[in-house]
């Protein structure tokens, strides 16, 4: 799909309160380091937890930036 293997940005999240870092491969796929540590923090604990609205690789945050870079992408492939 691209020609890349991943590329990641860190943007400010809303639900997890803290920075993060969005990674997308070159397949599509995305992760986010938030999910990775504010999910399973809310997971293990009783006491609310910054990240509980925590939606993982599907949250807008990590759409948006793969909608992003597929633009780009497109855009790329079809200049000459």
């Amino acid at each position: 799909m691209f020609n890349w293997q991943v590329t990641a940005t860190t943007v400010h999240c809303e639900s997890a309160d803290d920075e993060v870092t969005i990674m997308v491969y070159r397949d599509g796929s995305v992760k986010c380091t938030g999910y990775q540590k504010y999910h399973k923090s809310a997971k293990n604990s009783k006491a609310p937890v910054k990240g509980t609205g925590c939606t993982g690789p599907d949250c807008p945050s990590a759409m948006q930036y793969r909608e992003k870079l597929l633009a780009e992408q497109a855009k790329a492939k079809g200049q000459p």
